[in-house]
């Protein structure tokens, strides 16, 4: 091994074990899952349970009325790495010329108007459905359980919840009403009920309960059935009406959101087949140019091409490699990434091999994407008056410019007996995105804000297309079978907080729990994929303990860095299997004291 030694001693061990193993962001998420397996359920059974958790455990993270993206592979076919798509597109009236007419030249990062179609509740059911044993109403009794009893309120949540109570107050009184009580902000720990949400859930329980056909075939049309209620009931015409009432923007204007029911019964999730690349004789999977995954393919090829002793996020010189090549593979995102863009062009040796000659010995402060024979790059505005840049004030990213820990997103991940692994990451709809709706107990998802308002953008505003997300899981094939899932929250930071950890595993031989625990870093010399959208050229955010020298070694080399505290930057968590021995494995991130694994 040329890295770096691990740690001699980790946060918390990886667990392992043959039965079945969950990690996600939040404890009861991962206990849930774990209770699923334990009752037979398989993976996806696990999964989709702890998923619907998440958004009463996670409410300032994610929601019913936000999206998601999986991947997964099952144990009928073991090398076959499947995308779950649950991102909605935008609706029918969310266009370029009707946020202009709004007197808009950005999409605001909170509000109605910015939401597209929810995808994630349509994309859980749809999981289920296709992969899953379990009924309807055995999955959704955790979550209804805990919206009818209360979950505890994290104090990441009460933060959040205090920091837009003013909001809430002067502008968004439904949504002052679900979390601040008679005015009264909420302490953490307090339990914290929504009995609006579990009606939702249960008139999808009762949808299903009304096809009574016994046998898989009936099963899958109980979901079905319980799938058309989310697209026509209740949820598509309490939240369209609601906001079609003008309310309060992030951009300080008040406007009317242009989601309908016919957008709501329009959208059905569905599968898509994985990009990969090879990196040290594994196979990397992620979703397709309407996320960010294809930048971490990009990046693994780029690093593929230098020695382990060169790529160990630990040193200076790997530390340097990894920011700079993040540089270019992000800035390939901003220039192309977008609904429709083939990212395999990026792949191709000749590219790989002329963005590597490209890291020089020094921070590079320019914004350079890859010049492709017959592709036109997007040159996004760089958002910086008087020649610096903004600061990031709102939306969704977990670390702003001063290193800031805010929360954005959650993971989860479970792998089972049988051989079935999946990762999914959800987002959107978090209590801050727009206001409450008052029978459903949830607000809608601000997407939206990822597109611009300019035709000649890849990631254009246009209606029924899809918005470029940031959400982006990991699996990981060895052999011809998937081998690891993973993934973090993070906004931008996702795939950048992914690379080390991966590096360090595939290439240095950490464990997955050594990994998770090791320092990391990421760089803002980024597009901001949230509302505001600025730009910070040198901008690189690092975790204290990568070490003075490296740091001061970082900053000779010209990167502005910014230390970002002991354990701040990456919420990873991952699940693994070992096809040889049958041995299974869990790892989660002790950051923010939050997630955890479980297993056996």
């Amino acid at each position: 091994m040329t890295f770096t030694s691990p740690p001699s001693f980790t946060t918390r061990p990886t667990l392992s074990g043959t039965f079945g193993m969950s990690a996600s962001t939040h404890w009861i998420a991962t206990a849930t899952s774990q209770a699923v397996l334990e009752r037979g359920g398989n993976a996806f059974d696990a999964v989709v349970a702890g998923g619907f958790v998440l958004h009463l455990a996670e409410p300032h993270l994610n929601g019913p009325g936000g999206d998601l993206v999986g991947i997964f592979a099952t144990a009928d076919e073991p090398g076959t790495p499947v995308v779950l798509m649950g991102q909605g597109p935008a609706p029918a009236g969310a266009s370029i010329e009707h946020f202009q007419a709004e007197g808009l030249d950005i999409v605001p990062g909170a509000g109605g108007l910015a939401a597209a179609v929810p995808g994630a509740v349509d994309a859980w059911l749809v999981l289920l459905r296709d992969h899953g044993t379990w009924e309807l109403g055995d999955v959704l009794n955790y979550a209804i359980g805990y919206a009818r009893t209360g979950i505890p309120l994290l104090p990441q949540a009460a933060a959040s919840i205090a920091r837009v109570a003013d909001l809430f107050r002067d502008y968004w009184p439904s949504s002052a009403a679900l979390w601040m009580p008679e005015g009264v902000l909420p302490v953490a720990g307090s339990l914290v009920r929504n009995s609006a949400y579990a009606d939702v859930l249960d008139s999808l329980v009762h949808a299903s309960c009304r096809v009574r056909d016994d046998g898989p075939i009936g099963r899958a049309a109980r979901i079905d059935a319980a799938r058309h209620e989310w697209r026509t009931g209740i949820v598509a015409h309490a939240a369209s009406a609601f906001l079609a009432q003008p309310h309060r923007h992030s951009t300080g204007g008040d406007h009317a959101a242009v989601i309908t029911p016919t957008d709501f019964a329009g959208f059905y999730a569905s599968y898509e087949t994985a990009m990969t690349a090879d990196f040290r004789g594994h196979t990397v999977a992620k979703a397709g140019a309407w996320t960010q995954g294809p930048a971490l393919l990009e990046a693994l090829r780029i690093l593929e091409g230098f020695g382990d002793d060169e790529i160990d996020p630990s040193t200076e010189r790997g530390a340097h490699l990894t920011i700079e090549t993040l540089k270019l593979v992000l800035a390939d995102r901003d220039a192309y990434f977008g609904e429709g863009f083939d990212a395999s062009v990026l792949l191709a040796d000749a590219v790989i091999e002329s963005r590597r000659r490209e890291i020089g010995e020094d921070a590079s402060l320019e914004w350079r994407p890859a010049a492709l024979d017959g592709v036109l790059a997007f040159f996004p505005p760089l958002r910086r008056p008087d020649g610096t840049a903004l600061a990031a004030t709102a939306g969704d990213p977990t670390v702003d410019r001063s290193g800031h820990t805010r929360g954005d997103t959650c993971h989860i991940d479970v792998v089972d007996r049988w051989g079935n692994i999946v990762s999914v990451t959800p987002s959107g709809g978090w209590l801050q995105s727009s206001p409450t709706i008052p029978e459903l107990g949830f607000c809608l998802g601000t997407r939206l804000q990822m597109t611009w308002l300019d035709a000649s953008s890849p990631s254009a505003l246009i209606p029924g297309t899809r918005p470029r997300t940031t959400l982006t899981p990991t699996l990981v094939l060895r052999d011809g079978r998937a081998v690891i899932a993973l993934g973090t929250p993070g906004g931008d930071q996702q795939e950048q907080w992914q690379l080390p950890v991966l590096v360090r595993m595939l290439a240095g031989g950490y464990t997955a729990q050594e990994a998770i625990d090791a320092p990391s870093l990421h760089t803002t010399a980024l597009i901001d994929s949230f509302w505001p959208r600025t730009w910070d050229p040198a901008g690189v955010v690092v975790e204290d303990r990568l070490g003075d020298d490296v740091i001061a070694a970082l900053e000779r080399r010209g990167h502005a860095v910014v230390r970002a505290g002991e354990w701040s930057l990456g919420r990873v968590s991952a699940v693994g299997q070992d096809a040889s021995t049958g041995t299974l494995w869990a790892a989660a991130n002790p950051r923010g004291m939050q997630g955890y694994a479980a297993g056996r």
